[in-house]
């Protein structure tokens, strides 16, 4: 009688240590779970500056009752720019401000004209996208580089109908190689991915970094840091 009740004791505590695993796995899921996509069929942005506007992820959503057409729209990317600036180039982006209807879709354009023969769209990351570069016009000489240790390049030189991607995070430029100008398309992995242009970053914050570190860093002497810290750096 004993060992009938041990056995039975001992099924039993099998049976609930069994029943608690499952139990924390489906727990430790719904934990860490997420919705892949939007669960609605449009977001449109709206622009809330309330004093006590809570802080969202990105935008806040119009009522779709009210969307139209035009939240869906933009117009204006066959418009040549102007390159004359201190870069050689001009973004055009088209993102989440420019385009309401592209919140919560997770995607995002840009047009990058590039004045003739050095025309730059220089160092930079996108911290939030992946980006997809279609040549139109011209040849650009583009690249990226791995991160550390490595630090390896990888560079192209792309003419009308190549196609080259940056990989999200990573530093990666533009160069127009030829007399003409130069035009490309960028597709990017966010609504609002974001540029980081590493020269503005490094020798442009407000306030400026301590020329001490930059020193060091960039093995610079302290007054050649001083000098590009008194630049301006053009914002592309």
């Amino acid at each position: 009688m004993m060992v009938m009740m041990t056995i039975r004791r001992s099924l039993n505590f099998q049976v609930a240590a069994a029943a608690m695993a499952i139990f924390m796995a489906l727990v430790s899921n719904l934990a860490y779970a997420a919705d892949p996509n939007q669960l609605q069929d449009f977001c449109v942005a709206i622009n809330y500056s309330a004093p006590a506007a809570v802080f969202v992820n990105g935008k806040f959503c119009k009522d779709p009752k009210v969307a139209k057409p035009e939240d869906f729209f933009f117009s204006g990317l066959l418009t040549p720019r102007n390159t004359s600036n201190p870069v050689g180039s001009t973004v055009t982006p088209v993102n989440v401000d420019q385009l309401p209807g592209l919140n919560t879709l997770g995607i995002s354009l840009a047009r990058i004209d590039f004045a003739p023969y050095g025309g730059l769209n220089p160092p930079h990351t996108h911290p939030r996208a992946t980006e997809v570069l279609l040549v139109l016009e011209g040849a650009l000489y583009v690249g990226f580089v791995t991160s550390n240790p490595d630090n390896r390049l990888f560079s192209k030189i792309l003419r009308a109908g190549d196609v080259f991607v940056f990989p999200m995070g990573l530093i990666h430029f533009q160069l127009n190689v030829e007399k003409s100008r130069a035009v490309a398309i960028a597709a990017l992995s966010s609504q609002n991915p974001g540029v980081i242009t590493i020269a503005n970053a490094v020798f442009g914050s407000n306030p400026r970094i301590d020329p001490r570190v930059l020193s060091r860093a960039f093995q610079l002497d302290k007054k050649v840091v001083d000098y590009l810290q008194t630049r301006f750096w053009y914002s592309n």
